[in-house]
């Protein structure tokens, strides 16, 4: 009988939270065979004291890349808007006419965002200082974090995605190279341009131009076959690509950090009319080094908006790491952003039982947030002094970043900040909504299901249904 009774409310439970939705969610969600079950639903007034529709709300899911919220407002609180990296260089040895007979350190402070052109500013920088002949080594100090030992295509078997690039104290480029393919119709080939293009890494086209009319998933046609002997590397590059297609960029990451930071510098010392004699290792700067350039990042406020608008996994995780470096771990590791970010919470009162954390980006199937924890999370912010850092950095509807495509000739268009988040099996958006009667909106939804790639028609409808009538 206990268990029949216990039974029954699970039901009754389920028929009320059905019940609760707006008509047009529930309708959505039936229509993309997604039970309510796996779903979570929280949306509240940003200054009211209750919700005004809790479903599952207390539920721990996955919230995929919704979980860069609890990292980007944890760093901008603790760190403050203005925040910014440095990578350093230093020089050991004499210098004469040019020649520098020791070593040359470049040492990372965790900058999630040394692009290229970034970096060439850097070398400039020791260019400057007179240093053109390096007689000994490009050393590498990456001691700020720890080294990751997860193999980058761990998460999905896709190590050469930029997404699954590991963090480094080090980080060039994402470590990335993005290849230009422009089709030549007249001599029926493709040509690939690469950009950096690292002096260790050999790059072998073989890929034909094929006839098809449909573009499609283009990559899907191709593949790239990595070849590693040392500190070099070769990847050959076949299929057969689409001509109607036209030209197209496709991001690869295919070497290790140190091997990448060499073949990145090679060419970029080059070009400025430098050599380097020796080879590269790693080590920390001797204190006796001098120093001979510093490049600030931008600050940690230009940094989330790239993290939010676009979601950047390599540059969450490196935020993730730095928490935990500035909370004085040297080197810092996941379990020391994750304790960060804990103490952070439990400073402002923000407990989350249910909270996991893997590394601060949702790329991930063990982190675990509920929508009423995440939810309560931005009605803190709204009333935090990063609140205009937080707001700014998240995609606008119908306008840009992973919003740019949705809801568009909506009366909700270009009026709510929405983070998404997407992994096979979950799709979640999480942010604010201003609607029609000038009234700000926090809105928070989770699915965890086998069909949640279905589940963008449900998340519009309640965007659009609290635009028009969330406070009917």
């Amino acid at each position: 009988m206990r268990n029949l009774f216990f039974s029954w409310l699970c039901l009754w439970a389920l028929q009320a939270a059905a019940n609760d939705l707006p008509a047009p969610v529930a309708q959505a969600l039936k229509g993309a065979g997604i039970p309510v079950a796996a779903a979570a639903v929280w949306v509240r007034e940003v200054d009211a004291a209750r919700p005004r529709l809790a479903v599952n709300a207390r539920l721990a899911m996955n919230p995929a890349s919704t979980m860069k919220l609890v990292t980007t407002y944890a760093a901008l609180d603790l760190l403050g808007p203005a925040y910014a990296w440095k990578t350093e260089a230093f020089a050991s040895g004499a210098l004469n006419d040019g020649v520098l007979s020791g070593d040359l350190y470049l040492r990372g402070g965790g900058d999630p965002k040394l692009t290229y052109d970034r970096f060439e500013r850097l070398l400039r920088q020791i260019r400057a200082r007179g240093i053109r002949e390096i007689r000994g080594d490009l050393v590498l100090d990456r001691g700020a974090f720890a080294i990751s030992a997860a193999e980058p295509g761990h998460f999905d078997a896709q190590p050469m995605r930029p997404y699954n690039v590991a963090p480094d104290a080090l980080l060039v480029n994402f470590k990335a190279v993005t290849l230009q393919l422009i089709p030549d119709l007249e001599k029926r080939t493709l040509n690939v341009t690469m950009e950096p293009a690292p002096t260790n890494l050999d790059l072998v086209n073989k890929i034909t131009l094929g006839n098809g009319n449909g573009c499609g998933d283009w990559k899907e046609r191709l593949r790239a076959d990595v070849f590693s002997h040392g500190l070099t590397t070769r990847v050959v590059l076949t299929g057969a690509f689409p001509q109607s297609c036209g030209e197209q960029r496709w991001n690869l990451a295919v070497e290790e950090h140190p091997q990448f930071v060499l073949g990145v510098f090679l060419q970029l010392w080059a070009e400025l009319g430098g050599s380097l004699a020796g080879g590269v290792r790693e080590g920390p700067v001797p204190v006796d080094a001098r120093a001979v350039g510093v490049l600030p990042s931008p600050t940690l406020a230009e940094v989330v908006r790239d993290i939010n608008k676009f979601s950047n996994n390599v540059m969450a995780r490196q935020l993730f790491l730095t928490l935990g470096m500035e909370a004085g771990r040297r080197p810092a590791s996941a379990e020391d952003g994750a304790a960060a970010i804990r103490s952070w919470l439990d400073a402002r009162g923000l407990g989350v039982p249910e909270l996991v954390l893997e590394n601060g980006s949702g790329l991930s199937r063990r982190e675990r947030i509920s929508a009423e924890s995440l939810g309560r999370l931005l009605q803190a912010a709204w009333k935090s002094s990063v609140m205009p850092e937080l707001m700014a950095s998240l995609p606008v509807t119908a306008t840009d970043g992973t919003m740019k495509k949705r809801l568009k000739q909506n009366g909700v268009a270009g009026q709510a900040h929405i983070k998404t988040g997407s992994l096979e099996g979950v799709r979640s958006i999480a942010g604010y909504v201003l609607d029609k009667n000038g009234r700000r909106w926090i809105v928070v939804f989770f699915v965890n299901h086998a069909h949640a790639g279905a589940a963008q028609a449900a998340q519009d409808a309640l965007l659009e249904w609290v635009y028009e009538r969330g406070g009917a």
